[in-house]
């Protein structure tokens, strides 16, 4: 985790006292449960919670360094805790398993963490929405291949981006879902020491399904998921940084990043107003889509489990879910200030000599009788003289002179389909799919 890239509220879900005090529900609820099952006597969950209930501080630095020494941190947990509470403390991790504890706790940080992740999605689908709503009919020029293609406008870009985190969302409520089960099942899995309902009572507790079959660990498939998932919104939000970086380049400029007062683009060059903070984002894309490989290759443990996935996921558990943490954030930020130049917009439209308007003039000419192969071959040759004068030139005019051109179609006619509102007749419709 790199503090510069963090923010409190989720570093505190991978706080190593936060991991404890986790620990600690999971087994004194085990506790709990097998006290009512008359498997260990009900002074030992009762020991356990009057303890806790004194709110005690988790000494992290003394459970590691018993764990230097015992080179195994849930005994080195459970000595400590044993130290706190006294002899009633024997009656913790009856027939429980390392993994029973870990890989609960790993689901109760994942869940934390996506609640997290989820309130920054709807902040963001709230920014993203207000400024599609500004710019419903903002016209701009869409690009293909990042060469001028037809008019759009900036809403409907917009528009295109709140449903992809919509659907980025829906993704990430799905995974929650799938990465909330908990194991207290014992060693490989079968319950021969500790009753499955001791893992339904502490499912219930934590807010947690039951995993159906765990073989002594979670299964990774799901971990492989979830954080194929946190890669997928990764993406989006590069797509989106990416897009807004295209838009600042100078030649361009229909978009850029607020440029705060007192800001400075270049410790060389006073002119320069840098997209840092997209360029940033799109470093971070790269960096959570890399923790979704080793997440995937996890799932392939030997037999009932091994520990090769362990030191794996003490990294990307907190690393990934803390920058996309940050990274959402630092959209909505973007997003939120972005400033937008209709103006420019337009002007860039213009820029081409009307070589926007092209499809509608071939599609005329064919509904005027002339064959799609020759009405393509009368529109490009004029298009082609138009682009090479770097729209010095008019589509418009160009075709009114071409006496081909002229024998279809009137100059009235010609001059219709020039028309940029054409465009935006269905604007409402998108937007009402979008929006409702």
């Amino acid at each position: 985790m790199v503090p510069r890239y963090a923010r409190p509220a989720m570093t505190a879900i991978w706080d190593p006292e936060a991991k404890y005090r986790i620990w600690f529900e999971i087994e004194a609820h085990a506790t709990q449960k097998l006290g009512e099952l008359g498997v260990v006597p009900e002074s030992g969950p009762k020991a356990l919670w009057d303890w806790w209930n004194t709110n005690p501080k988790v000494d992290v630095e003394a459970i590691d360094a018993k764990e230097a020494i015992l080179k195994h941190d849930v005994i080195a947990f459970l000595d400590w805790v044993a130290e706190q509470v006294g002899p009633e403390a024997r009656f913790m991790h009856q027939g429980m398993t390392s993994s029973d504890v870990l890989d609960t706790t790993l689901a109760v940080q994942l869940v934390r963490a996506t609640d997290l992740l989820l309130e920054d999605m709807d902040a963001l689908l709230a920014a993203i929405k207000r400024r599609a709503l500004e710019h419903k009919y903002t016209p701009t020029i869409g690009r293909s291949h990042g060469i001028h293609a037809e008019p759009t406008t900036f809403g409907l870009k917009l528009a295109q981006a709140y449903v992809e985190f919509e659907r980025g969302r829906k993704r990430l409520v799905a995974a929650r879902e799938e990465i909330a089960t908990c194991a207290i099942s014992g060693a490989v899995g079968t319950f021969a020491n500790i009753d499955p309902s001791v893992e339904e009572y502490v499912a219930e507790k934590l807010g947690l399904a039951v995993e159906p079959v765990s073989t002594q660990v979670i299964p990774r498939d799901r971990h492989a998921a979830y954080f194929a998932t946190l890669a997928v919104v990764a993406s989006s939000i590069e797509r989106v940084a990416v897009e807004i970086r295209h838009l600042q380049r100078t030649e361009v400029l229909e978009a850029e990043e607020y440029f705060a007062p007192g800001q400075k683009g270049s410790s060389a060059m006073p002119h320069k107003r840098n997209p840092i903070l997209t360029e940033n984002l799109t470093g971070q894309a790269r960096m959570i889509r890399a923790y979704a490989l080793p997440a995937m290759e996890n799932v392939a443990l030997w037999h009932e489990r091994d520990i090769s996935h362990s030191s794996v996921e003490r990294f990307i558990g907190p690393d990934a879910t803390i920058t996309l943490d940050f990274a959402l954030a630092r959209l909505t930020g973007v997003i939120d200030k972005l400033l937008i130049y209709p103006e420019r917009m337009q002007k860039n439209l213009d820029k081409m000599g009307g070589l926007v308007h092209s499809q509608r003039v071939l599609l005329a000419l064919t509904q005027a009788g002339i064959t799609r192969d020759n009405a393509y071959r009368l529109v490009q040759r004029n298009a082609m003289k138009v682009w090479e004068s770097d729209g010095a030139l008019s589509l418009l005019e160009l075709l009114k002179a071409d006496p081909e051109v002229a024998a279809a179609m009137s100059e009235q006619e010609l001059e219709e389909k020039f028309n940029l509102d054409y465009h935006f007749k269905h604007v409402d419709t998108v937007f009402t799919r979008v929006f409702g």
